[in-house]
């Protein structure tokens, strides 16, 4: 069987459980993946999902929102369902983020091609057709040490993630396996499938000629005290022609500031302005790093022409499951293009959630949208025949 996605509004976890069920469930299934609201009671939800799913692997996590059929919802439970006949799946909870170490990366990598029968990949080839997909807490601060490990060890296997989410309470978020919800925790998943596929990333910036220098920085705390000698927050408003008591997180999605790592520019996106007028980002920021604040294009028609060009190159798409950061969904509010937006991403059917973060092969990544496009599986002829 293919993959089968649906989700529900309902308010009670049981009955959005089951409504969700109704349209992903299927015989046999090798993995089911979630994405609900922070305002779900997580308890109810965790119960609800081991009772009605027995004997399913099943992973999820938290969210600023979710990605349905619908485009953008919140206060929704969101989810795909990946069958057995198509696709073998593995997956692995890495507890205790705050103690994690490189040969945590390593012993979970292992263990999950080990689970599928498999060896381990080599960098000359990628063994059968894989993917690898993380689910972690978004409010570890752990995000850039854990990927770099794990893809340490999975490489050339892609791999592409998602921080959980808490709405915009920035409090704490959670991710699912094992029947319930753990904090200070990621998921990783192993998925095989004889389906072709695009592990992507992309956003919609480009460069300005306006620089800044980070003088002072905690990259462990992901705080810059300092940019270009002065405090933070009003270096970096004055560079985007505002002042100080204008930032907000709209201000943020709406003004980026990328690095260039590799030949490339990343963004490296700005959470919120401290009490002591330093800026909080979403990832770890060095002292001497050069911020170049970035001007966008339309967010809505960048992202239908690349989904577009994803479906071209794969022939079909069964499914797109995408991660958008949260401040690409502020950005699109701040502009008034929130509903072009949802409706792109209604129209190429993608499921999903907004994440505080991507992860994307190495790299934790801001203000991308980040995920996997899967084709139609490629089928026997003597299956087409009798179909």
């Amino acid at each position: 069987m293919p993959a089968k996605k649906g989700f529900s509004a309902a308010p009670d976890p049981a009955v959005a459980v089951s409504e969700l069920l109704r349209q992903i469930g299927q015989p046999a299934m090798a993995l089911v993946v979630f994405f609900a609201s922070p305002s779900y009671d997580r308890p109810a939800l965790a119960s609800a999902i081991k009772s009605q799913m027995p004997g399913v692997e099943v992973i999820g996590c938290t969210t600023a929102g979710e990605i349905t059929s619908e485009g953008y919802r919140e206060n929704t439970i969101a989810g795909v369902s990946f069958g057995r006949d198509d696709y073998k799946a593995s997956t692995r909870l890495i507890s205790h983020l705050d103690r994690f170490r490189m040969e945590h990366g390593n012993s979970a990598v292992q263990d999950l091609f080990a689970d599928l029968g498999l060896a381990p990949p080599t960098m000359r080839s990628i063994p059968h057709q894989l993917f690898g997909m993380l689910l972690i807490d978004g409010m570890s601060r752990q995000e850039e040490v854990v990927v770099s490990s794990i893809s340490r060890f999975l490489d050339p296997v892609p791999l592409f993630g998602g921080s959980a989410g808490d709405g915009l309470d920035f409090g704490v978020t959670w991710v699912f396996a094992h029947g319930a919800f753990h904090t200070n925790a990621a998921v990783l998943a192993l998925i095989e499938t004889n389906c072709p596929f695009s592990v992507f990333k992309f956003d919609h910036f480009r460069p300005t000629d306006k620089k800044m220098v980070v003088t002072e920085a905690d990259p462990v705390r992901r705080l810059v005290m300092e940019i270009n000698a002065e405090p933070a927050a009003p270096a970096y408003a004055k560079m985007v022609g505002l002042d100080e008591n204008q930032l907000n997180p709209m201000i943020f999605a709406a003004y980026p500031v990328v690095v260039r790592v590799g030949g490339e520019y990343h963004v490296r996106s700005i959470q919120k302005v401290e009490e002591d007028g330093s800026l909080r980002f979403y990832c770890g920021i060095d002292e001497g790093l050069v911020l170049t604040v970035a001007d966008g294009d339309d967010i809505a028609k960048n992202l239908d022409a690349a989904l577009t060009k994803l479906a071209t190159e794969l022939g079909s798409v069964d499914l797109i499951l995408g991660f958008d950061c949260i401040l690409r969904r502020l950005e699109a509010q701040q502009k008034q293009r929130s509903l072009d937006v949802s409706q792109v991403l209604k129209r190429h059917g993608v499921v999903g959630f907004s994440t505080y973060g991507e992860q994307y092969r190495s790299m934790h990544v801001n203000q991308t949208f980040t995920g996997v496009a899967i084709g139609k599986a490629k089928r026997k002829a003597e299956e087409r025949a009798i179909a």
